[in-house]
């Protein structure tokens, strides 16, 4: 077995890469979303927002592409951290593959000076016993929730919105579509860092750090995805303080696709509703502006209940939970 880096203009290589995630995924979690080998592309090239990780692809001696290993390490923040992925297509389990995989991925990991290691995956009795027996310790539970946009039943949606609404006249609603306008950036910026008040359970992570430049190559990572930005922003009408806001982003190359990227309010402007506020606007939004939609998916820490309880009002389903581990190095 031959393990190379994956090279982001390598289109056959992403081919085959985004292939062997679809077999797995066929026996393991058949309804995950998973990236077209035009989205991967861009994923190795530019990541979530402008800070991407590698991919090094495992082939046999014939060439077969055999395993996938995921590895990134951010430079943000959470710079003693490294995360690992390993996938192995199914007709070549059993074969001691992951193992190689992880052990060359903690590899990597040491010697760019990281020093705790964690992965995740499918909630899967084999697959949790692959990451316990590589020495991780469970952390974290995720959980994938989806939304049937074309069964929603819209006069859920527009009473909670209208419920939401008499509980916060003291803000306005901001509608931006693509990237936010430069006298909202400082105040944006501060709001993203709002989402390090979801629960971390017991994984060991330090607050991620946001910036300017950071927003706007997350923005600018989106496009490259040919993904369209949406964000509904509560904005309190006496101060022009930003109190909340609910992000997603549409597919062009599949645009009946939607995924929620963010939803996040103010610790100092909670108890408004305003969480409920900007999700249900953002619907009413996409029905009129983005009738292709059809679903739009969501991750959730399993203990983050109140978004839960919002999710669950607005029939999400589950699709898949996830065990995040780690360990030190």
């Amino acid at each position: 077995m031959e393990i190379t880096r994956l090279s982001p203009d390598d289109e056959v290589g992403c081919a085959d890469a985004v292939g062997l995630m679809n077999a797995a995924a066929k026996l393991d979690c058949p309804e995950a979303l998973l990236p077209t080998p035009r989205g991967y592309a861009a994923h190795l090239k530019h990541g979530w927002d402008g800070d991407p990780g590698q991919a090094f692809l495992a082939r046999d001696e014939d060439g077969v592409a055999v395993g996938l290993l995921g590895l990134h390490t951010p430079t943000y923040d959470n710079t003693h951290l490294a995360w690992v992925d390993a996938g192995v297509h199914p007709d070549h389990r059993g074969r001691g593959i992951g193992s190689t995989l992880i052990a060359y991925g903690e590899e990597l990991a040491r010697e760019l000076g990281r020093t705790s290691l964690g992965t995740d995956n499918w909630d899967l009795p084999k697959a949790n016993a692959f990451s316990l027996r590589h020495g991780f310790e469970q952390k974290a539970i995720e959980v994938n929730r989806r939304q049937d946009i074309a069964g929603l039943d819209w006069s859920v949606v527009d009473r909670l919105y209208d419920e939401a609404a008499q509980a916060s006249t003291a803000y306005e609603l901001v509608r931006v579509a693509g990237r936010v306008p430069e006298e909202m950036l400082d105040g944006m910026v501060g709001l993203t860092a709002s989402i390090n008040d979801a629960p971390k359970d017991d994984l060991d992570i330090e607050d991620d750090v946001f910036t300017p430049d950071r927003l706007r190559k997350y923005e600018a990572a989106q496009e490259a995805h040919d993904r369209k930005i949406y964000r509904v922003i509560a904005r309190e009408r006496s101060t022009g303080a930003l109190a909340g806001h609910s992000t997603i982003v549409v597919e062009r190359e599949r645009p009946h696709i939607a995924e929620q990227h963010d939803t996040a309010v103010d610790r100092a402007h909670r108890g408004h509703r305003l969480g409920a506020l900007v999700k249900t606007d953002m619907l009413r939004w996409l029905r009129d502006n983005e009738p292709a939609v059809t679903q739009l998916d969501t991750w959730n820490a399993e203990s983050n209940t109140h978004m839960i309880a919002i999710n669950e009002q607005l029939n999400y389903r589950i699709v898949a939970r996830v065990i995040a581990y780690q360990k030190s190095l």
